[in-house]
């Protein structure tokens, strides 16, 4: 099965996105410039579907 995470988080630092802090479970929270808003992230990403939804949330 596919991780997702590292390239997730890859593509939300080229896009200015950065971490604020650990959420609850294993979500951390980021933050999006281009929303001016914070997010979640899961920590371990294994779905193509998930990391689609994540990225359709910051942009």
């Amino acid at each position: 099965m596919a991780e997702y995470e590292k390239k997730v988080r890859q593509i939300l630092r080229e896009y200015d996105c950065h971490f604020v802090r650990h959420g609850k479970g294993d979500h951390d929270v980021w933050y999006s410039p281009i929303t001016n808003r914070n997010f979640t992230v899961d920590s371990e990403i294994k779905i193509r579907h998930v990391a689609n939804g994540i990225m359709m949330i910051f942009s």
